[in-house]
């Protein structure tokens, strides 16, 4: 954002975080501003991407995705054409939740939701027929202790 992220911004931010169902004027209504404000902080909010969409969150247990697998890669090959290649082969395959590329013994970890093992195989069979891996280790969740896509706002710094 060109202007500094107000208190405003981040009150409304964790209300849309809670709930994006809320509508303009009953944010406006918590916050002490005007429906005027709040619809041109939110407009803000979205042209600058700080607010990159408002969406449904699904429960992948109650939609037959009950298995979480975090998935770890080392690789010796670190040239731009490899991780190109990665990043597409992971991209084209929506098991795949979450793709991060990391600083220290691992170089890659995914997120994936699967129904059962054997969906988690056929996830695998598919990922490394597109692209070469060598050190790849699984880790099936046993339980879910906390999830949540609410960032922490109210430790950032607003003006």
């Amino acid at each position: 954002m060109k202007e500094k992220i107000t208190h405003y911004d981040v009150k409304i931010l964790e209300i849309l975080q809670s709930d994006a169902t809320r509508s303009l004027e009953s944010i406006a209504d918590e916050i002490g501003v005007s429906l005027n404000t709040c619809w041109r902080r939110v407009r803000a909010l979205e042209e600058t991407g700080v607010l990159e969409r408002r969406v449904a969150l699904v429960d992948n247990e109650k939609v037959g995705l009950p298995l979480t697998i975090f998935v770890s890669v080392r690789t010796d090959d670190h040239s731009k054409a490899w991780s190109e290649a990665f990043d597409k082969a992971v991209r084209d395959m929506p098991e795949i939740v979450e793709f991060y590329r990391l600083a220290g013994d691992v170089d890659y970890i995914m997120k994936m939701l699967v129904s059962n093992v054997a969906h988690y195989d056929r996830v695998y069979q598919r990922l490394i027929s597109r692209i070469s891996l060598s050190d790849v280790s699984a880790s099936f969740a046993m339980e879910k202790l906390k999830f949540t896509t609410q960032l922490p706002l109210s430790q950032i710094e607003a003006k």
